[in-house]
């Protein structure tokens, strides 16, 4: 999805025996390329790139105890967690479900930025914000209410694919996002009012009581773990009749997991449950998917919940 994130270890012999076990990596002989990368982090201890990426190889492998052990380095080496190493531990069983490291989100997206769009949609088949409108605009229609906003809020707002999507159905957007370099993207289509740099639950807790009509969160859940505290927010910032419209990937079992994408997963009885522990009501929850993954589309939901 994004240039691979390199952190020097400040050691030029152990970078560059790095750069030699990643040709090694990407020829797939894993094997030579892990006894580099050994040497690499016996050079340089807190060499956290080197470390991850062992931990990717030994996991190939299927060398589970060695893989988790230098996920487990890795994070020491950056407790950032800018690799994600701690998702990989979560994907593993090695760890239970937590929330995603802020700096390993706001990474991700930095570098996936200048290419966003043409991935997502162009390779990635993306349709969240589509989705979402239509979902809107039915729920308004059964509502018998014109699918007309004049306050919304669009969280994780990236390059402003959901602005451009609502059209002339919002009168004024704020977006919200934490990536730095997506609010510029967002910024140069000018469908802003105004855009803030700042994560899902934190945006939203900087709003005032009832000062939106609309909240929406296109391909933003699925790096959420726990959607009650978003979910509660978003009940207080809506005014009365206001709608919260999100999509999610999802699962076949209970409860919150990490999907393949290193994504969140949350299942149809989870989010049902937080919408209405939110104490909103649920007008649609929908099994539809918002995007594609190895050329099939990734099982998710499309949310619409109102506040009474």
């Amino acid at each position: 999805m994004s240039a691979r994130l390199f952190l020097s270890s400040g050691d030029l012999v152990a970078d560059r025996r790095y750069e030699f076990a990643r040709d090694l990596q990407l020829k797939g002989d894993l094997a030579a390329a892990a006894d580099l990368l050994e040497q690499a982090v016996e050079l340089a201890p807190k060499f956290a790139t080197a470390w991850f990426t062992l931990g990717e190889i030994r996991h190939k492998l299927g060398e589970r105890d060695a893989a988790v052990a230098a996920y487990r380095e890795a994070r020491a080496a950056d407790p950032e967690d800018r690799h994600g190493a701690g998702l990989r531990l979560m994907r593993l069983g090695a760890e239970a479900i937590s929330a995603m490291p802020a700096a390993y989100v706001q990474t991700l997206f930095d570098q996936y930025a200048p290419r966003f769009e043409a991935s997502l949609v162009g390779d990635l088949g993306y349709r969240g914000p589509a989705l979402l409108f239509k979902a809107v605009r039915s729920v308004r229609a059964a509502a018998r209410r014109p699918a007309y906003f004049k306050r919304a809020i669009d969280l994780g707002c990236g390059t402003g694919l959901v602005a451009a999507a609502f059209g002339e159905s919002v009168d004024s957007f704020i977006g919200i996002d934490l990536s730095p370099r997506m609010i510029e993207k967002a910024r140069g289509t000018s469908l802003y009012a105004e855009l803030e740099v700042d994560d899902l639950l934190q945006g939203l807790r900087r709003k005032p009581d009832a000062s939106a009509d609309l909240i929406i969160a296109a391909d933003a859940m699925v790096y959420v773990a726990e959607l009650a505290p978003v979910l509660a927010e978003a009940e207080r910032v809506l005014a009365v009749g206001g709608l919260l419209a999100f999509t999610t990937e999802t699962h076949g079992g209970e409860g919150v997991v990490i999907g393949k994408g290193l994504r969140y997963a949350h299942a149809a009885a989870y989010v049902h449950d937080a919408v209405a522990a939110a104490a909103l009501q649920l007008s649609r929850l929908e099994n539809l998917s918002a995007r594609n993954e190895d050329n099939a589309p990734v099982p998710g939901l499309v949310v619409v919940a109102a506040k009474t």
